[in-house]
């Protein structure tokens, strides 16, 4: 077997890592060196989605964006990228856990103010999840790409229950295969055709499927992508977790891919708390359109910033 190259860090600036309850926590943290830059905009904090290959590379554009202007953190969750891959239960409270230690971190480095949360995908529902259960903590949150939109009948299942299929986890979890089949699920063709699926499109990010190929090669990669494929990780009761959002909410999706169908989001479009935005791209639009996906961001910050504006700011 051919040794298993190391993994370079996904991004630029710094990595750090952090003990929590969710584990040995991996984050990459950038910005101004100047105190006047980073006492302007309150830090953002950037989760990646969840899949099979997934890591902080995939907030990669909006990182090296914002962290020209502000403090700019971003997690690999648990199981993900250089996070603690041990063997364990990965579920939405591992995950939220891990997004609220997170922010306690840059919190306690920055002085307790709210910051700014953006997730992609489907941890969106674990950036709620933590917004919900400690909304001061959140000026605002951007959900990419949300999961929990799909469907005509809303999720409202038991606090904390998750579509989990125990049976099905059970069996791709199996010592006896569990590996040889994660490597046959991120092999080069079956990686680049999911991204062409995310995207709607063959013209994806190279860089970043080149990643996605390097991190799951690492020791225990496997392990929190097969809960993943078993549903553990989406939340059965996300509708009443949207529903709860009392900070400002910022939902972006795009028109192509597979990750298109956002039916349920007419029951939040009158909500006075909450903007929908809607972009023509695949599921990561601030890959194939940074500059108009940030203007709409700024936008949506920019009305917050006003309506928070206070006499002693400038």
């Amino acid at each position: 077997m051919e040794p298993v190259p190391p993994l370079p860090p996904a991004l630029p600036g710094t990595r750090l890592e952090l003990d929590s309850a969710a584990g040995r926590l991996s984050y990459y943290v950038d910005g101004p060196a100047s105190d006047d830059a980073q006492r302007g905009a309150p830090p953002l904090l950037l989760i990646h989605s969840i899949n099979a290959s997934a890591s902080a590379f995939e907030v990669r554009p909006l990182y090296e964006r914002e962290r020209r202007r502000r403090a700019v953190y971003a997690l690999d969750l648990p199981g993900f990228g250089f996070s603690d891959r041990s063997e364990r239960a990965y579920t939405p409270r591992l995950m939220t856990d891990a997004v609220l230690a997170m922010t306690a971190e840059i919190q306690r480095r920055h002085g307790e103010r709210p910051i700014d949360l953006l997730g992609v995908s489907l941890s969106c529902e674990y950036a709620a999840r933590a917004a919900v259960e400690q909304p001061a903590g959140f000026r605002s949150i951007a959900l990419v790409s949300p999961t929990g939109f799909n469907r005509r009948k809303p999720s409202t299942g038991a606090p904390g229950s998750t579509r989990g299929i125990e049976g099905l986890r059970r069996l791709l979890s199996n010592p006896r295969w569990a590996q040889a089949l994660f490597r046959q699920l991120t092999r080069p063709g079956v990686v680049r055709y999911f991204l062409e699926k995310t995207w709607g499109s063959k013209q994806i990010d190279e860089d970043l499927l080149a990643y996605d190929l390097l991190t799951t090669r690492q020791p225990g990669a496997h392990r929190a992508p097969l809960w993943f494929l078993s549903a553990h990780l989406f939340s059965a009761d996300i509708t009443r977790v949207y529903e709860q959002l009392t900070p400002p909410v910022w939902m972006v999706h795009g028109v192509r891919g597979d990750f298109t169908d956002y039916r349920y989001k007419q029951a939040f479009m009158g909500r006075p708390n909450w903007t929908i935005t809607v972009l023509p791209t695949g599921a990561l639009p601030y890959f194939e359109m940074p500059d108009e996906f940030l203007l709409e961001y700024e936008s949506f910050l920019s009305e917050i910033g006003e309506m928070l504006r206070t006499p002693t700011e400038p």
